[in-house]
This record gives C-alpha cells, structure tokens and sequence, in this order.
C-alpha cells in the first residue's frame, strides 16, 4: 500500500503570486492562494476567469511563468505532493475502452489502495453505479462518466483535493449523492465553480477570481454581509465584478 507523506507545513495549498501567460495573454496575474490544511475552499468567478488555469498548475499540470507553489509543504511536481492529492478535471474522461469497474481497479490499484475492493465497493453504492459495472466508458451518458471520475479522483481517500465543477453533467440526485461523499470525508478542498450553490454545500471560504486575479477572498458569510439582506450573493458578486479592469 501506498502512504501518504507527513504534512509538513499547516498551509496544505500553498501558491505565492502565481502568473501564467499563455502568448499576449496574462491568464493568472499574481495570484496567491493560502489554504490551511482542513479548509474547504471555493474558487468562485464566470468562465473565463482563470479558475481551471488555476486548478492546472496546482497539480503541476502547468508550470507558472512565477511563482512557486507547493502541497503539504513539498514542491508541487513531488512524489510526495501527488502521493497527498486527489484531482477531478473539468469534463474528466475515464478510460473509455475499460469498464467502469475496471477503471476503478486501475486507479485504486495505482494508488495503492487497501481493501480496494470495499472502497469499489462503498463508492458504486452511494453513486448509484451498480448498473454500470461491467458496462465499458464509451456506452454510458455523461452523468454516469462524471460519477466514474468523481469516484475515480477521491478513491484513494486524498488528504488534498482539488475540483473543478465538480457536479457537472449530474442530475439532482447524483448531484445529492455527490455532496454527501465529500461532505463525510476528512480532507483539505478547493473547489472550482461557477455555480453559488455549490460553493455553498461543499465549502466555508470563498476567493472570488475575475481575468486572473483575486478580487475577493473570506468567509461565505461575510460576503452575504457585503449586500443588502435581501440580495442574492450572486447579484453581490457580479457587482464586484464590473469593477474588475
């Protein structure tokens, strides 16, 4: 089985003033993100905003043109750091030419996995994949591959997770059920979203990005303060934005 390191420091996401260009493009522009480990975090902003650039070069996807960033203390292209994280793309693909068990074994069998078939096991029947088991990738809907990789990212039960729109392509059901997974788990979360809602349900602190910069950053309370007490959050937001050059 493989262990997860030590933690080393109490900030588990840690990227100091990050830019990224991507030709005459600046799509990060000092941006830094503190998050102490146990946190639930939403990176909140339109498309467009950075966010998945973001979430990229968290996992070492991306290189930042500067800046340097780190997962539980250890550089982020460290066996140590990907031993800690769980990681769902936006519109992740499982591997289409396996089954959806097949992918799960695959994966949890990389991971090191203990027990993997219970794990298989816990997570088929809190996302309704009982069905599919035997069905390859390339047959089921889009709901049910966004399920597969939900599954897929958090199996090996990471200490630090990142998301992008994790509830995509879910109906409300799925989307529930989903939810309640990583409601129970034990880990360090940011959560990259468009969607208030979600932000709400799954985390405590929100940083509000807009054209690659931090525009915003607190508790979700304090930024229902920020309006009028009859005001959408979303209206509150969006003002923000105007004022974003």
């Amino acid at each position: 089985m493989l262990t997860a390191p030590e933690i080393l420091d109490h900030s588990c996401v840690r990227a100091m003033n990050i830019t990224k260009t991507f030709g005459q493009t600046r799509a990060i522009n000092g941006l830094t993100v503190d998050i102490s480990c146990g946190n639930r975090v939403a990176l909140l902003g339109p498309n467009g905003a950075g966010k998945s650039t973001v979430l990229k070069l968290l996992v070492g996807l991306m290189k930042p043109d500067f800046g340097d960033i780190t997962l539980g203390g250890y550089p982020v292209d460290s066996m140590e750091a990907k031993k800690l994280l769980g990681y769902l793309p936006e519109d992740a693909t499982p591997y289409i030419s396996l089954t959806v068990k097949e992918n799960l074994q695959y994966v949890g069998a990389i991971r090191g996995v203990q027990d993997l078939e219970s794990r298989i096991d816990y997570l088929v029947s809190e996302l309704g994949l009982q069905d599919f088991l035997s069905t390859k990738i390339l047959k089921v809907s889009r709901g049910t591959r966004q399920k597969v990789s939900v599954a897929m990212s958090i199996i090996h039960q990471p200490r630090i997770v990142l998301m992008d729109e994790p509830l995509n392509y879910l109906d409300i059901p799925s989307q529930e059920n989903v939810i309640q997974i990583l409601s129970r788990m034990n880990s360090t979360f940011l959560i990259s979203t468009h969607i208030m809602s979600i932000a709400e349900r799954l985390t405590d602190d929100v940083i509000i990005m807009a054209r690659g910069q931090e525009i915003w950053k607190g508790k979700r309370n304090e930024l229902r303060n920020l309006g009028q007490s009859d005001e959408p959050v979303e209206a509150i937001i969006s003002r923000m934005m105007k004022n974003v050059r």
